[in-house]
Formats: structure tokens, C-alpha cells, sequence
């Protein structure tokens, strides 16, 4: 069984992907498992092993759309133009075709620090976009925005990088482009 809603989906209904035998999900799982689930929340998904398979992908595709709010919202702080980010966020939750709970959540987190000053920009990552990505290139499946989504997580570890390094003298070598110093 994939569960998906983190701490607010324990709280307040979380979202299930059941594989599995079918008599099995019907006879003993579904009714407990669809008390504890959001509306529309539990799904039967076939065979064994399909409802992790699923949560395992539902995880890479997250990892996707929180790197380009990231990035969007990055644009329009980074803009000549003097947004109110929390109302940004809270009007295109509402009332856009990308409207969703990601930027419900953008918006509590700009109502709570509107530039994010408290936040360090680390992310954490976990193993299973990893497997989406072993999976994708198994089936010959491109995915690079959720490839790129999970390097820029583990570039977001990293204060100076070793290869930041690198890149920035061949550019000093080159010329024209002088590197900085410590």
C-alpha cells in the first residue's frame, strides 16, 4: 500500500494505493482503509507490488512540480515587479489551471516569511525518485524534469561544490570570465 498526505493526510485523510490481492482489498482492507482516507482516497491498483510502484512515481512527480513552483515563484521574487508572493501563491491556488495544495502550501509558507529569509535552501531527498529514475531508464522512458528535479536536490546539499569549482576556473581559464575568491 503507497500512502500519500504526510502528517496533514494522518490528521486529516490520507490518499491509499492498494495492490494485492483483489478478495483480500475488498474482504479485509477497502472499508477500514476508505474510513481513514480522504474523499476518493483509497484506490485498488491490481497486482502485487503496483500500489508502491505507484506511490514510488506519485514521489518523482511531486519532486517535479515543487522544482518548478521553486523556480516560477524564484522569477517573479527575482523580477522588477513588487509581488505579494503569499497572494500570488493564494490567488493561483485558487483560480488557475496549476491550482492545487502546493500552492496552498506556498502561501502559508510566504504568509509565514514572506522572503523565506528563515528558510535554508537545502531540500531533502529521498530514495524513491532515485528508483523512479532506474525504472524510467529500464523502460526507456525520458523523464528530465523529475531527473533534474532530484540533482537539484542533492546540488542543494552542497555549499561549494567540488565541480562548481571546477566549471568556474575553466571558465577563469578561458578568459573573460574571472572567477571569484575567497
Amino acid at each position: 500500500i503507497g500512502t500519500s498526505g504526510g502528517v496533514y493526510g494522518a490528521r486529516h485523510g490520507a490518499s491509499f494505493m492498494c495492490g494485492g490481492d483483489p478478495e483480500v482489498f475488498k474482504n479485509d482492507l477497502q472499508e477500514m482503509l476508505e474510513s481513514i482516507a480522504t474523499t476518493n482516497g483509497c484506490l485498488y491498483t491490481g497486482k502485487t507490488g503496483s500500489g508502491h510502484y505507484l506511490k514510488m512515481i506519485h514521489n518523482a512527480m511531486l519532486y517535479g512540480y515543487m522544482q518548478t513552483l521553486g523556480e516560477g515563484f524564484e522569477l517573479l521574487e527575482k523580477s522588477e515587479f513588487d509581488y505579494d508572493l503569499e497572494k500570488v501563491a493564494d490567488s493561483l491556488s485558487k483560480s488557475s489551471v496549476i491550482r492545487g495544495w502546493l500552492l496552498e502550501l506556498a502561501a502559508n509558507a510566504f504568509r509565514k516569511d514572506p522572503d523565506l529569509e528563515k528558510i535554508k535552501g537545502v531540500v531533502g531527498a529521498s530514495k524513491t525518485t532515485g528508483w523512479t529514475i532506474e525504472s524510467a531508464c529500464e523502460l526507456g522512458v525520458p523523464i528530465p524534469v523529475i531527473s533534474t528535479s532530484l540533482i537539484i536536490r542533492l546540488r542543494s546539499k552542497q555549499n561549494d561544490s567540488f565541480s562548481a569549482k571546477v566549471i568556474a576556473s575553466l571558465r577563469d581559464e578561458v578568459g573573460g570570465h574571472k572567477a571569484q575568491v575567497k
